[in-house]
């Protein structure tokens, strides 16, 4: 248990990472929660004002702009929330002294697998980041502005993240084999999927001693569940399989080219919590064991 409760101030917190850090970090904190309707990060004044009035000893930055295709025609959107946000974050957490833990994305890279071995391994935080189109960009150039303006903050780089709640794949492919007979998912991009709850549980941990821990160890780190990686098909299987449907739909393999978009995606996101690990101590569970919390949560609610 921490040595003391500590003042966190959610930012984004009706997303969903958001409500899973709240409701995980409300257990032994005092929370303070932000929507992007309370507070547009964009607006510098705004967070001067927000991050005054709260005192918080830790910022979660949960907030984004998250639309993958629309943002190649929509740049300066894109970049005032995942660039000029942070920045807004980070220099109103400087003025107060808090600590700034940003979220960013397995997009910085190009989506090459490094090899190691004679074997594809999973990115590392000194790998090259090399975006791929807009969304990547603009969320790289959010980290680079966390680090220029305060001293005091952690990057966690997140891949594949899903929730019961929010828009994202796990809850589409239930929503589409209610609909369909047949799901078409690509099968040659590959990463690991990260149940929220998961992701919330791990971060909760590196302030169970308060924030020694992560005021110390500033820097990028990439946070993930375990596993050897899967394609989109390989989850979506799973997600079918596990989900006990009434009726299950057949999943068919595709390739990316059958399923064209405005962006390009990373056709590797697999990301390598080994410094997370061996800084903090904590070991994310197998990503198959996460997508079991997650259906069972599901089934609870239900």
């Amino acid at each position: 248990m921490p040595n003391k409760p500590l003042k966190v101030l959610i930012c984004g917190a009706n997303g969903q990472l958001g409500l899973a850090l709240s409701r995980r970090l409300d257990r032994a904190h005092e929370v303070i929660c932000l929507s992007r309707t309370q507070l547009d990060i964009g607006n510098e004044n705004a967070c001067n004002e927000a991050l005054a009035a709260a005192r918080a000893d830790v910022v979660f930055n949960c907030a984004a702009y998250t639309a993958v295709d629309r943002a190649e025609t929509e740049r300066e959107a894109a970049f005032a929330i995942n660039r000029e946000g942070p920045r807004n974050l980070a220099r109103a957490s400087a003025r107060t002294r808090s600590l700034l833990v940003h979220f960013s994305t397995d997009y910085v890279f190009d989506g090459v697998a490094p090899i190691h071995n004679g074997a594809p391994r999973a990115y590392v935080e000194s790998d090259p980041t090399a975006p791929l189109g807009v969304y990547g960009a603009s969320k790289l150039a959010g980290e680079i502005a966390v680090a220029e303006a305060t001293e005091r903050f952690a990057v966690f780089r997140l891949s594949w993240v899903y929730a019961n709640d929010g828009a994202n794949f796990y809850k589409t492919m239930l929503r589409l084999a209610g609909e369909r007979d047949r799901l078409r998912v690509v099968n040659d991009q590959r990463g690991i999927p990260n149940f929220t709850g998961d992701l919330a549980d791990a971060i909760a941990s590196t302030l169970e001693s308060g924030l020694e821990a992560l005021a110390v160890n500033p820097g990028v780190y990439h946070l993930s569940a375990t596993g050897e990686p899967a394609s989109w098909h390989q989850f979506a299987s799973e997600i079918i399989e596990r989900a006990q449907l009434p009726a299950k739909p057949v999943v068919e393999a595709i390739s990316t080219a059958e399923f064209p978009t405005p962006a390009t995606r990373p056709a590797w996101s697999a990301l390598d919590s080994s410094r997370f690990t061996a800084t903090f101590g904590v070991l994310l569970p197998h990503w198959r064991d996460g997508l079991a919390r997650c259906l069972g949560e599901r089934r609870l609610s239900a």
